[in-house]
């Protein structure tokens, strides 16, 4: 069974930024070990440029959920050493490990499959 087997430490160090103030260790059923390093930048599950509805809407139900399976999902789609497909299912299993409901990871992984191929790949 997936398991976060740290717990997440971060200090906001900007309005949408914050950094890794330790290792967040996350067990994936079929990866394995994921490891998001100490120093680590992210902005969680925020959605910056909300460019129409649907995503304002989208956020308004996600928001505040999520934050350990959204730090894996940055630093994997910032290492793209995986597929887009495989960083977005990462994203679904760890939610649900975190306890999110169903219906509410399937809209945070409905959300990354639509908006999220700009940001694959992209340092951040």
């Amino acid at each position: 069974m997936s398991r976060f087997v740290t717990t997440l430490k971060t200090e906001q160090v900007g309005k949408w930024q914050y950094t890794l103030l330790a290792d967040l260790r996350y067990e994936d059923d079929e990866l394995g070990e994921i490891v998001v390093p100490e120093g680590f930048e992210t902005d969680l599950a925020s959605i910056r440029s909300l460019h129409n509805l649907l995503f304002f809407a989208l956020y308004a139900v996600v928001s505040g959920y999520g934050n350990y399976a959204s730090v894996v999902h940055d630093w994997l789609y910032g290492q793209a050493t995986l597929s887009r497909q495989q960083c977005d299912a990462v994203l679904y299993r760890a939610l649900r490990t975190e306890g999110v409901a169903r219906w509410r990871a399937w809209l945070f992984w409905i959300g990354v499959r639509v908006g999220g191929s700009p940001h694959f790949g992209a340092s951040r």
